[in-house]
């Protein structure tokens, strides 16, 4: 095994969350009878969940409550595999009975409308409110609909951004499936900062997957608020292998950048032209989670400042934030950057309620991207908190010289990554 696959090795394995939380203490019925501390978390997705149920394995001295409106979780990493036909939307879809039966969660079927810092409340839209000693908020993104003239809500029925998990990847397949051969699929790509996965350049390969297979003539057009992006040199070369003539990436300096689009003709105007697409999928920039900017958690830049060391607002006390809604540094908006920011926010809960040791925090990320099938390639990190920020100290990146095999074997490593991972989320 090389230098680099051992490290990867030991990314992945710490990152998984495979092994107890560390410092957890052993749960024990003498502490059932003590007054329990009430935690509220609001969002249940790979942050959320993550929290809720490492903060229950902790300690039993611990009320939990987690609040979540949908009866399972989609997920947005993989979902792009559905597009390529490599998944089944069914697959992507986990609940939170375990939640519930093993590890002794409360879980509220309801939104969270608002929140109360000073009476420590939160606010349900079905009208009941919950109290908590500490509150956990994991919104996710939101769409800025107002980012791009012409494109609003009703309009993303039409040009799908399918970037929230919900109904509209199913839309966006749909109109792929139903696009006759020798159509144009436009991409139009985010600025940074931006929720990934799902990648939409890995969207762009499954999409080019599914192309080659069933419409041969199609052609993608991706139009980029950006002039580069992450593995960019791999997938550039990817599409060269994998679908020739077929995928064309424009980067933000040639075209000008995005003007307006028209969800009535499908149509995309540019400063350099007016693109016409057969089906479009417009990827807007995006924004912490309503919630958290209705409650005045994020800063003038949409996102959620925190302490890193914690993941507590540094806007108020006693509510901590995790996932793709908060400012993390070097971190990217990622599922597993989130599952691994959410244990380090536990172990700060419990230290802080229970009076249970204190750990220096350490995260983990890695994003895998398929480029075909048997062909995946991953990017990844290790990070600590140096001078108050969430910095990088460790890194892997697929590379150019790997084999056929390695590509292949990343693929199915991928594969178990994600069972494991959902696992560790919701099991």
């Amino acid at each position: 095994m090389t230098h680099w696959s051992r490290r990867k090795v030991a990314l992945l394995t710490a990152a998984a969350g495979l092994a107890p939380l560390a410092g957890t203490a052993l749960r024990s019925t003498a502490t059932l009878a003590q007054a329990r501390a009430r935690v509220v978390v609001v969002g249940g997705g790979a942050g959320g969940a993550t929290v809720a149920k490492y903060m229950a394995r902790a300690s039993d001295r611990l009320a939990i409550t987690l609040v979540e409106p949908a009866a399972g979780y989609r997920t947005c990493f993989f979902s792009n595999l559905y597009l390529g036909g490599l998944r089944s939307l069914d697959s992507l879809v986990h609940g939170y009975d375990t939640l519930a039966s093993k590890y002794g969660i409360t879980v509220v079927r309801d939104s969270a409308a608002g929140i109360d810092p000073q009476r420590r409340r939160v606010h349900l839209a079905g009208g009941d409110s919950l109290a908590y000693d500490r509150l956990v908020v994991a919104p996710g993104i939101a769409i800025r609909y107002d980012a791009i003239p012409g494109y609003d809500a009703a309009a993303s029925g039409a040009m799908p951004h399918a970037w929230d998990g919900g109904p509209q990847i199913t839309e966006l397949k749909r109109q792929i499936e139903s696009m006759d051969d020798g159509g144009v699929f436009v991409l139009a790509a985010p600025p940074n900062p931006y929720r990934c996965p799902p990648g939409p350049y890995e969207r762009v390969s499954m999409v080019a997957r599914y192309f080659k297979a069933h419409k041969p003539k199609a052609k993608i057009l991706v139009l980029d608020a950006k002039n580069s992006f992450s593995k960019q040199a791999l997938f550039l070369d990817a599409w060269a292998r994998h679908y020739p003539g077929m995928v064309e990436w424009l980067p933000a300096d040639f075209i000008g950048g995005i003007e307006s689009v028209d969800a009535k003709t499908l149509s995309i105007k540019t400063a350099a032209e007016t693109f016409q697409a057969a089906v479009a999928s417009v990827i807007p920039p995006q924004t912490a989670g309503r919630i958290a900017r209705n409650a005045d958690l994020a800063d003038e830049s949409g996102w959620c400042p925190v302490d890193p060391s914690t993941l507590e607002s540094t806007r108020y006390a006693g509510i901590h934030l995790v996932g793709d809604a908060i400012i993390a540094g070097a971190m990217p908006k990622s599922g597993f950057a989130a599952n691994s920011q959410a244990k380090v926010c536990a172990q700060a809960i419990v230290a802080a309620l229970t009076g249970a040791p204190a750990f220096e925090p350490r995260f983990f990320n890695t994003c895998w991207s398929f480029l075909a099938e048997h062909d995946a390639v991953s990017v990844g990190a290790s990070y600590r908190v140096e001078d108050g920020k969430i910095a990088a100290v460790d890194s892997f990146l697929s590379g150019f010289e790997e084999s056929t095999e390695t590509r292949a074997n990343a693929a199915r490593q991928a594969e178990v990554w994600y069972r494991a991972f959902a696992e560790d989320i919701f099991g």
